[in-house]
């Protein structure tokens, strides 16, 4: 999936890594040692990551728009309406998909680190794990989103949600005007990781 164009200047990629990095790869080399998995399960699990994007999200989304009924069950069961409808496992505990309406708008943050939603959209962008981000999104949602060019009218509410290790979330984003009608496919090809995440919203093409 195509990223959004603009710039994200204020929103920057942490620095060297530090502590926390560190006890991180320590953490993962003594698991290795001590035979709970190995160093090929742990690159079978990257590669199938890799092999996730922000398609696999559009695909979600597209669905919802055009299956009242999918839409449904998947804001009321988010996982369970992924695996079974559409035979995609988002592998976490549970993700929690929120609906984005002309009242309120959602956008998704990790304040703790960068807990992400990897087997539907990808891996994370260095945006979404910078201190940045994580601090300021619980403080200054609308801030933010002007950083990244999405003005939100001040008389629709803004709702930030804190992902966990156990809970992912997923933004599904407004349907734009103008596209009732379009396949699923050509749907999902606007739908961008940006705006399943919260700090967009969809555009239609042309």
């Amino acid at each position: 999936m195509p990223h959004d164009s603009h710039e994200h200047a204020a929103i920057e990629a942490d620095g060297p890594e530090g502590y926390y990095q560190h006890l991180a790869a320590a953490t993962r080399s003594l698991l290795i040692e001590k035979g709970v998995f190995s160093a090929g399960d742990m690159r079978a699990m990257i590669e199938k990551i890799d092999e996730r994007s922000p398609a696999v999200g559009a695909r979600i989304v597209a669905r919802a728009w055009t299956d009242a009924a999918f839409k449904e069950r998947l804001l009321a069961q988010g996982k369970k309406t992924m695996k079974e409808e559409l035979d995609i496992d988002p592998v976490v505990a549970d993700i929690v998909v929120v609906e984005n309406t002309a009242d309120v708008h959602n956008m998704v943050v990790c304040t703790l680190c960068s807990c992400y939603p990897v087997f539907i959209l990808g891996r994370p962008p260095d945006w979404y794990k910078s201190y940045a981000y994580r601090s300021r999104t619980v403080r200054d949602p609308r801030g933010v989103l002007r950083e990244f060019g999405t003005e939100i009218d001040p008389g629709r509410e803004v709702r930030v949600h804190d992902s966990t290790a156990d809970m992912r979330y997923l933004v599904l984003p407004m349907q734009p005007d103008g596209t009732e009608g379009w396949p699923e496919e050509k749907l999902a090809g606007i739908v961008t990781r940006d705006t399943m995440v919260g700090v967009a919203e969809v555009q239609a093409a042309g």
